[in-house]
């Protein structure tokens, strides 16, 4: 077994910015509360899917299509993950247009240790003592909060199973970040253009009403859409799955700060119990991984390393 490959220090920049981005974007979207959480998703959509084409076209010319889907499956895999990245959309709008940001950051928190299991699960990863101990107490956490609401806390799974999947696909599909992102706009773009059709019949549509201001934060906000998209389909395909897992709580710890301190959403007791069951989970994790990494190196100029060490140890092999 040779030594753990050095860390790509451009994708791990690019997954960094793009969490921190998605840390503050609640008070972005909550200046657009007013509109319709459906007609935010479709304005998304559709704007992004302007900007990156565009960039694409003015870039490379209309070939980048073909290229992007050359290889066998592309297009199956884009279809999947366009719908799975639409749907946290729409979720994290809601929340977050509907004073449920706290939820949303435990949705995000939740996320890296869906990844751990994602990586048991479907890309037979193996887990040691440390990773088992860190997803039981996480476990724990998301029973707890239960309990408490009386209903599992539903935003929160759902965003986090949604784009621990999302992240999967585009770990997987052999495409570049750019031309992946634009073809999963360019999937989803006659889906959102009815719906906003749909809201201009019936008088609901909120784009150009006459309030300016809302009509531009809609369009800047496909730009800002795309730009921790790209990032982090960049990142996910250039540094381990497992780092990505750790380095994802970013994101819910900003949108957390920003939901309590900023928006005045309520931080009971009740719901620090659970985050802190979450909070010790990422702990046990994040310490396991940087002890293995301390000590994989060394390990690896032993004999007999390949057989006491998994493949793969907490992380997809390298492409």
């Amino acid at each position: 077994m040779t030594p753990t490959p050095a860390i790509d220090r451009k994708g791990l920049s690019a997954a960094i910015a793009s969490y921190v981005l998605w840390g503050v974007f609640p008070l972005y979207w909550i200046l657009l509360k007013h509109v319709p959480s459906m007609q935010i998703i479709a304005h998304r959509i559709i704007w992004c899917a302007v900007f990156v084409v565009g960039y694409l076209v003015l870039r490379e010319g209309r070939r980048w299509l073909g290229e992007a889907l050359a290889r066998p499956g592309v297009g199956r895999l884009l279809v999947l993950s366009s719908l799975l990245i639409s749907f946290n959309w729409g979720v994290y709008i809601w929340a977050v247009t509907h004073g449920r940001v706290v939820e949303a950051s435990l949705g995000y928190f939740i996320n890296p240790l869906v990844n751990v299991l994602i990586g048991v699960l479907v890309l037979r990863e193996r887990l040691n003592p440390a990773q088992w101990t860190a997803v039981s107490v996480a476990a724990v956490g998301v029973l707890w909060l239960a309990f408490q609401h009386g209903d599992p806390p539903w935003v929160a799974l759902a965003l986090a199973f949604s784009f621990a999947f999302y992240g999967l696909i585009r770990k997987v599909a052999q495409v570049d970040a750019i031309p992946g992102l634009a073809i999963e706009s360019l999937i989803l773009l006659l889906p959102a253009l009815a719906w906003l059709g749909f809201a201009q019949w019936r008088g609901t549509a909120a784009f150009l009403d006459g309030n300016v201001g809302s009509d531009v934060l809609l369009v800047i906000g496909g730009a800002l859409t795309a730009l921790p998209l790209i990032g982090f389909a960049y990142g996910a395909r250039r540094i381990p799955y497992s780092l990505v897992g750790i380095l994802q709580y970013i994101a819910p710890t900003l949108q957390l700060l920003a939901g309590v301190l900023l928006l005045g959403e309520a931080f009971t007791g009740n719901q620090a119990i659970g985050f802190g069951c979450i909070w010790i989970a990422l702990a046990i994790y994040a310490a396991d991984g940087w002890r293995r990494a301390r000590r994989q190196p060394a390990r690896a100029a032993q004999e007999h390393c390949a057989e006491e060490v998994p493949v793969a140890d907490g992380a997809a092999p390298p492409k």
